[in-house]
């Protein structure tokens, strides 16, 4: 009996044994299968075919191996959260492994791409052996070149002082603010400390302003020279005879300052071939500034012309339409249609006191980008939005339904109440230039005499059909970037010069192009032919006939006066 159970015992081990050595081979099997997957770039297979081989087993050799290489297809195939928990996953079921190194350097490089910089570094620390360091140091180089906020690199120096990549990335990052604002004691101290090359501070020299002794500016603008008769009939162009009589003007002024500019004229004549012509002229490349075609349908060779030879660029010093925020060189002389909005989302929260406010505006698209960053500004400043209508043409008349259908009425017919109930709201903005919008919210606002307040467009002040003294007694407040004082001192004296040389009172697009021209010169002569990049944000130039320029990092105007009627008369209220 005890040799049968002996030999019984032998037998058994035996099956084991050889059950064990055959689990053992498939798992071989299984993960050399995987392997081959993985090398041949076939992500998504291979970590199907590691997962089962993660899983802990004695007969199961590699489940190290398998989350590491399940890890890295997650990895390569961009699932960097999946990649980092199966990582973390490895260094807490097996923290012994002789692999580690390999773990953490490729945990550093997924904290990175998640942008989780301080977590990198940490586990950066953590590995010793020396001939990781080469790689971590190129790691870190190009991911912490990635930042662009100056506090978060000072931050990480504050938790690794000794990190030289993070001080050398700062360094490149401050040398490209504005000369003005460049922290020059921090960059020389981190130059000093880290041995760093003086190679990083090519683009700090590079953006000192460029300051020159005279600047050109070149007109590209529908002059339509071949058409002009010296009759005095108003022409066809008119306004841009006008803008450029104002220009010239503003010239001769910014001389007796000591400031000098020569302006280059080039008729484009509004077509799209001549426009291409003046853009291959040589002269053009002189341009310290380009202003012009004005119309957005001639634009395109200008804005590649500016870019490939990185001169600053103004489509259009009247316009609040940017179609070129690709081009870096170029710029909005007037607010922005996003920032009109945002500032009249501010200047109603800051001046009326009822916090209920409707929104109409029309079908184009400009009205609906005043009227969204409105909406939206006003409800970050707690203002509701009880209502907003998109008017169509064909339904103008659903404002007054909705805005003045009374419910009762005086002794004389009066309506006293309304559907809308009176003092109910405090504001309606109207982000549109249809007449037939705004005339029927100010008619409505007029029969209701109640106190609610309508935020417009400067551009209402051109319609004629419309009474000043109506926008005066229904509290019309107007964004009006374009403002000018006619009782200044300042305006009385360009008033009189344009009298003595054109025989008549200034118009309106020759005030605009002379103070533009005094503005960008100012610019010029301050920051140079680089100032879109030397020009601090917030930097204002004071205006000579309106209320100025205020420089914003998007490239545009932040200033925007807001002129009510009091006593027949405009006034003005600045929004920064």
């Amino acid at each position: 009996m005890i040799v049968r159970s002996y030999k019984s015992g032998c037998v058994l081990l035996l099956l084991i044994f050889s059950y064990s050595a055959g689990y053992a081979q498939e798992y071989r099997k299984d993960y050399r299968h995987a392997k081959n997957l993985f090398e041949q770039g076939q992500y998504s297979e291979a970590m199907s075919a590691f997962k089962p081989l993660t899983v802990y087993d004695q007969q199961n050799p590699f489940p190290q191996y398998a989350s590491y290489y399940y890890a890295l297809s997650a990895q390569r195939l961009g699932y960097a959260s999946v990649a980092k928990d199966m990582m973390l996953q490895i260094k807490k079921l097996y923290p012994t492994w002789d692999q580690m190194n390999e773990v953490n350097y490729w945990l550093v490089k997924i904290y990175f791409d998640l942008g989780e910089y301080f977590q990198g570094l940490f586990i950066a620390s953590q590995i010793k052996d020396e001939s990781f360091h080469s790689g971590l140091s190129d790691l870190k180089r190009v991911y912490l070149a990635k930042i662009s906020d100056p506090e978060t690199l000072k931050m990480i120096l504050e938790d690794y002082p000794q990190e030289k990549e993070a001080a050398r990335a700062l360094v490149i990052l401050l040398g490209k603010q504005p000369y003005h604002l460049q922290e020059t004691e921090l960059i020389e101290n981190l130059i000093q400390k880290f041995y760093l090359s003086r190679e990083q501070l090519v683009s700090i020299e590079a953006l000192k302003p460029n300051l020159k002794e005279s600047y050109r500016i070149a007109l590209v603008m529908p002059f339509l020279a071949s058409t002009l008769d010296p009759s005095p009939v108003k022409k066809r162009n008119q306004f841009v005879l006008d803008l450029y009589d104002g220009m010239k003007m503003a010239t001769d002024s910014l001389s007796k300052q000591g400031i000098k500019l020569e302006l280059l004229a080039y008729d484009n004549e509004r077509n799209l071939q001549i426009t291409r012509r003046v853009v291959g002229n040589e002269e053009l490349k002189t341009a310290d500034v380009i202003v012009g075609p004005l119309f957005y349908e001639e634009s395109v060779p200008v804005q590649e012309f500016s870019l490939k030879n990185q001169i600053s660029l103004i489509v259009n010093p009247v316009s609040t339409s940017s179609e070129s925020s690709l081009n870096p060189f170029s710029f909005l002389y007037q607010p922005s249609l996003q920032t009109l909005g945002i500032r009249s989302a501010q200047w109603v929260a800051n001046n009326v006191q009822r916090k209920n406010c409707m929104v109409y505006y029309g079908e184009n698209t400009k009205d609906s980008v005043m009227a969204s960053n409105f909406i939206s500004k006003a409800r970050e400043l707690g203002i509701n939005i009880v209502y907003v209508q998109r008017v169509q043409k064909e339904y103008t008349a659903t404002i007054l339904s909705t805005l003045a259908s009374a419910t009762e009425y005086d002794e004389w017919k009066n309506p006293t109440q309304f559907k809308l109930k009176k003092d109910s709201i405090g504001s309606i903005y109207v982000a549109s230039d249809n007449e037939l919008i705004y005339s029927k919210v100010i008619n409505s606002v007029e029969t209701r005499r109640d106190s609610i307040i309508v935020v417009g467009q400067e551009s209402w002040l051109q319609d004629t059909s419309v009474d000043y003294a109506k926008f005066e007694r229904t509290h019309v407040t107007l964004a009006a970037p374009n403002f000018q004082a006619f009782n200044s001192k300042t305006y009385n004296s360009f008033r009189k010069k344009y009298i003595s040389m054109h025989g008549n009172l200034p118009p309106e697009y020759a005030s605009i192009g002379y103070e533009f021209i005094m503005t960008i010169g100012n610019i010029l002569d301050q920051f140079g032919t680089n100032f879109i990049q030397t020009m601090p944000e917030g930097f204002t130039i004071p205006g000579t006939l309106g209320n100025g320029f205020v420089w914003k990092p998007s490239r545009s105007n932040a200033r925007v006066p807001f002129v009510t009627f009091k006593g027949g008369r405009l006034s003005a209220m600045v929004v920064d």
